[in-house]
């Protein structure tokens, strides 16, 4: 890995570690009960797995997907839990949900959150997406959101994903993609790397990493443009230069990632 690749690594697992600690917050600028129902989530899930609710999501990505009593899902960057949560409400008794996450503070979080619900079936492991510790052909559905867009090598991500379904699973993420490059200045601002906007991949290569790791059927039921993001986090890129999605930056800056970005939902399957 190269150093500034290192370093990238470093300043996630850092800042992801104070939101869990509660030393920062995921989203300073709204509530995140109403950011998560602004981005697909509803009442019943707020009242059911808030607690692991942190506001850094893009999406529901249980949404629009068929997730059956049984199955073994697994969340990518799983956070405090708040999405394993909600799988394992769907799967039931006889399913299982891992989480896997880089973070100790937030798989601690997790694992807290797991005793009191008493989701026994529900496992947090620690490491990387891009090298899952997670056994070959063993998952139904990879959920995942807004995590591998902040990877440094969203490849990787894409092949551990086939890698780790059974033949005929599936996968559903929501991801923050680009629709055109971003100016220079913003792609490089860690501020908005760890925001999701720099790390972000524009959204024909992002479709084609998943092709070419050999995963089929793929479609994208939802786009949400930046415009929706924005309101779900209260923010005006005329007026405001911090955010939740879109790091920090000057005012015309924030107006052009804010135009050049998307949330998506990408679905897929293994052969």
């Amino acid at each position: 890995m190269a150093a500034n690749e290192s370093g990238i690594v470093e300043i996630v697992k850092e800042r992801y570690g104070a939101i869990a600690r509660g030393e920062q917050s995921g989203c300073g600028c709204a509530a995140t009960t109403d950011v998560a129902k602004a981005i697909g989530y509803s009442e019943q899930d707020m009242a059911f797995a808030n607690q692991a609710n942190l506001g850094l999501g893009c999406g529901n990505p249980l949404a629009l997907t068929a997730i059956q009593p049984g199955m073994t899902v697994l969340d990518l960057g799983s956070g405090a839990g708040f999405d394993a949560f909600l799988a394992w409400r769907k799967v039931g008794p006889a399913g299982r949900v891992i989480g896997v996450d880089m973070t100790d503070d937030m798989l601690a979080r997790a694992r807290a959150n797991a005793a009191g619900l008493g989701a026994t079936n529900v496992e947090f492991r620690k490491g990387r997406i891009e090298q899952l510790p997670v056994d070959d052909a063993s998952i139904d559905l990879v959920i995942s959101n807004c995590v591998i867009n902040l990877s440094i090598d969203k490849p990787a991500v894409f092949r551990e994903i086939r890698r780790v379904l059974k033949p005929g699973g599936q996968f559903a993420v929501s991801d923050i993609v680009l629709l055109r490059v971003l100016p220079e200045k913003i792609a490089n601002n860690v501020n908005a790397y760890l925001g999701c906007v720099a790390g972000a991949s524009l959204l024909n290569e992002y479709i084609l990493m998943a092709v070419e790791a050999g995963l089929k059927n793929l479609s994208i039921p939802q786009i949400v443009p930046s415009k929706s993001i924005l309101d779900a986090y209260g923010l005006d890129p005329k007026t405001t230069t911090t955010g939740c999605c879109l790091g920090e930056t000057s005012e015309q800056g924030m107006s052009e990632a804010a135009s050049a970005v998307a949330s998506v939902k990408l679905h897929g399957k293994k052969p």
